[in-house]
């Protein structure tokens, strides 16, 4: 069996097409831009974590970008709607021999290394760990074992994505643990107040 793996969900950056929300209000250009920042956050804070760690691409795999290929894995996300990506990206892993498998995306200013560490530790004692999102989703979900129903019958993008995932680990009888609520950037209204560096 091996150890801890992180799958980083990752967007290929294309003007327009990244922050959609966001560029509702700040325009597509800084949209693009301030993803760019939550992307570099995410690469160096994951790369502080002890575990194995593979990048899935939206849409292309891009082995010349600042994703450092001796560090990160990379492979394409496969399925149509975001849960069937994530299902199939967190079945992979465990087909692989992971024994605790974490899966991020790149929009919380807020993660730090702690987060994602603690989130392996209290898999040794726990069937899921999930990281919920102040608007509603979860910006972390950890699992011990394979839970593929955590990923169907959910209307992703919306606030109700965390309660439901709750619901069925309840419904499961698994036992879980929450990290602290963090917030994800999709509207302008998530971005930092104080720390104006996004």
């Amino acid at each position: 069996m091996k150890p801890d793996r992180l799958i980083i969900f990752y967007r290929n950056p294309e003007l327009g097409k990244v922050k959609t929300r966001l560029a509702a209000t700040v325009g597509d250009e800084r949209a693009l831009a301030i993803y760019f920042k939550l992307v570099s956050h995410t690469r160096e804070i994951s790369a502080q974590v002890l575990c194995d760690k593979v990048v899935y691409y939206s849409d292309f795999v891009d082995t010349e970008d600042s994703w450092s290929n001796k560090e990160f894995e990379k492979c394409l996300q496969e399925g149509h709607t975001l849960g069937e990506r994530m299902k199939r990206a967190m079945g992979d892993s465990f087909g692989m021999g992971y024994k605790r498998v974490c899966i991020i995306g790149t929009d919380c200013w807020e993660l730090t290394p702690q987060h994602i560490t603690d989130g392996f530790m209290k898999l040794k004692t726990h069937d899921v760990v999930i990281g919920p999102a102040v608007d509603g989703g979860y910006y972390l979900l950890g699992m011990k074992n394979f839970l593929p129903t955590l990923f169907d019958n959910k209307t992703w993008s919306t606030d109700s994505v965390f309660s439901q995932t709750l619901q069925d680990v309840k419904q499961l009888d698994l036992s879980y643990f929450l990290l602290p609520a963090l917030t994800d950037v999709d509207e302008e209204k998530d971005l930092p107040q104080r720390d104006r560096s996004l």
